[in-house]
């Protein structure tokens, strides 16, 4: 669905519920996102299948392009509580320090504000998760809040829309 130049995206279903376990039992990934077990991660995979349904968006596996392989996921999630649309990343720890974060969650930036009437896009990240506050700055968002997301402390940052150049407009 979402293609960039070593990534392939697409939604995730309840059939990448043993890769989708996988990547969250690995501690250095679960500090800041937490781990699943089968049955959470079904009932979380559940509610992604059900959100790109009924809102036309929402978490994508991210596969290499050259071989297929699951490396993580990324995507976009509506938060009713906030009525915000976040952007988030989780990649398997073997592939940190390749780019692979930053390619997805930009490629998925861009098709957002592509796709979505919305003002701004969110990501919201845990005091300490440094990689991710870079993978952010990297791509243009900014700290817009300090809030709490399951009982832990999150800065909210945000990625404001494009504003039009003068050939994205209609003349008349």
């Amino acid at each position: 669905m979402i293609e960039s130049p070593r990534l392939l995206l697409r939604p995730l279903t309840t059939s990448d519920v043993e890769a989708f376990v996988s990547l969250h039992d690995d501690p250095r990934v679960s500090e800041f996102v937490g781990s699943y077990t089968h049955d959470q991660a079904l009932r979380r995979l559940a509610a992604v299948e059900k959100q790109w349904a009924e809102r036309g968006h929402g978490l994508c596996a991210v596969e290499l392009k050259d071989t297929g392989e699951f490396i993580g996921r990324c995507g976009l999630n509506y938060w009713d509580e906030l009525d915000e649309v976040e952007l988030g990343w989780t990649l398997r720890a073997d592939h940190w320090g390749h780019g692979y974060a930053t390619e997805a969650a930009g490629a998925c930036k861009e098709w957002g504000f592509a796709t979505l009437d919305v003002p701004y896009l969110t990501a919201m990240i845990r005091p300490g998760n440094t990689p991710s506050v870079r993978v952010a700055q990297r791509l243009g968002l900014t700290p817009l809040r300090e809030d709490e997301l399951w009982g832990n402390a999150v800065t909210v940052y945000a990625a404001h829309r494009p504003l039009p150049t003068a050939g994205d407009t209609e003349s008349g």
